[in-house]
């Protein structure tokens, strides 16, 4: 914890660091104690520990004050997917996994991300792209999914508020502390999460939302879930930087489309187009995704046509007639590759069915049959 309020959360050089000290060891250095060999530490973490008391005091007095606590790698509910984070490169100069986590809220963080999709989006999202993270959020969360988003406007707080509309939790990962309402309209919307969810960040209680700490809290996001679906997103998107580090993470990467002439949905459209995701349209779909072909099937066999009822001989012969063009038994039969006689008794079948009528020496169709 100590260390995470010494050195801004998401910082390539911590990964490295770890990899070859402690953290307690590496805090005594900063602290200004026996320094650790070959290595120089950043002149601003140096300058920070010699205030570390203060600052460590002070992120306890808040999360006590805002009912949050602090979780880190070795810790129960830990979810184990952060840890690939170290593994990737690093992203507009962040990367590696947080040391920790705030979490607002009753729920277990590893429990509740076990089973979970990321949906983001635009801020400035239309209409269609509200109505459609609405939905994605709820249906997600009908078939047992967690949705995860960043609870900013637009596509964030849509899916959120389709999670929440099914009485089912849902996680808030922040860019800012998670005792901070932000956006400040959204602390409604904040305290039903950590009501039911979570509330989660890397920032220490009390942190603003700086611009590079949305992009640092998109890895986050996206290590946590199983995969990513971008619903709305322009060519610049920021939701676009966590599709990226879920493609680099080996998360299944998703798309839903919107019109083709909707400048919203530009960047969802390139990234569909150059393979680096999956289009997707309802959640059905992105739970077929994420679970694996087969999951988003409906369980039992799908009703019947009269068509699919009918006799395998009747259904090929049904097939060999036209709709104004009458064809003799002889000519069906060429057509479907069978025997006169098995046409002529398909066509008797056909016709005491009410689904093909004598019209001279042919026959014609007179109904579907695969309409029920």
């Amino acid at each position: 914890m100590a260390l995470s309020l010494v050195a801004e959360p998401g910082d390539p050089r911590l990964p490295v660091l770890l990899a070859a000290h402690e953290p307690g060891r590496v805090v005594e250095a900063i602290r200004g104690g026996a320094p650790l060999p070959d290595v120089r530490l950043p002149d601003a973490w140096r300058e920070r520990g010699h205030d570390l008391d203060r600052l460590v005091a002070g992120a306890t007095d808040r999360a006590a004050a805002g009912r949050l606590r602090w979780i880190c790698p070795g810790d129960r509910g830990w979810p184990a997917r952060l840890d690939d984070l170290d593994h990737v490169e690093p992203l507009h100069g962040t990367s590696g996994a947080p040391l920790g986590l705030w979490v607002r809220g009753p729920g277990q963080l590893a429990q509740l991300v076990e089973h979970s999709v990321a949906v983001v989006g635009a801020r400035d999202c239309t209409t269609y792209g509200a109505e459609c993270a609405s939905d994605l959020g709820a249906d997600l969360t009908d078939a047992g999914w967690t949705v995860v988003s960043g609870a900013a406007y637009g596509i964030d707080g849509c899916a959120h508020r389709g999670a929440l509309a099914m009485g089912r939790p849902t996680v808030a990962v922040l860019a800012c502390g998670a005792d901070v309402d932000y956006p400040r309209s959204h602390s409604t919307l904040l305290d039903r999460i950590a009501e039911e969810g979570l509330v989660v960040s890397e920032q220490a209680p009390g942190e603003a939302p700086l611009k590079n700490r949305f992009l640092s809290r998109n890895r986050i996001i996206a290590a946590l879930t199983v995969g990513t679906v971008v619903v709305e997103a322009a060519l610049r998107s920021g939701s676009l930087n966590t599709l990226h580090w879920a493609d680099q993470l080996g998360r299944v990467t998703m798309a839903l489309p919107g019109p083709v002439t909707s400048k919203a949905s530009g960047g969802a459209h390139g990234a569909v187009r150059e393979g680096k995701a999956v289009l997707v349209t309802d959640a059905s779909d992105v739970v077929e995704e994420v679970g694996g072909l087969g999951v988003g099937e409906v369980a039992g066999p799908s009703e019947q046509t009269e068509f699919d009822r009918l006799p395998p001989a009747t259904r090929a012969a049904l097939d060999g007639l036209d709709w104004q063009v009458p064809r003799t038994p002889d000519e069906v039969a060429a057509a479907v590759r069978s025997t006169v006689r098995d046409v002529r008794r398909a066509l008797a079948v056909l016709e005491r069915h009410d689904l093909a009528a004598r019209q001279g020496p042919g026959w014609v169709l007179v109904r579907r049959a695969d309409t029920g």
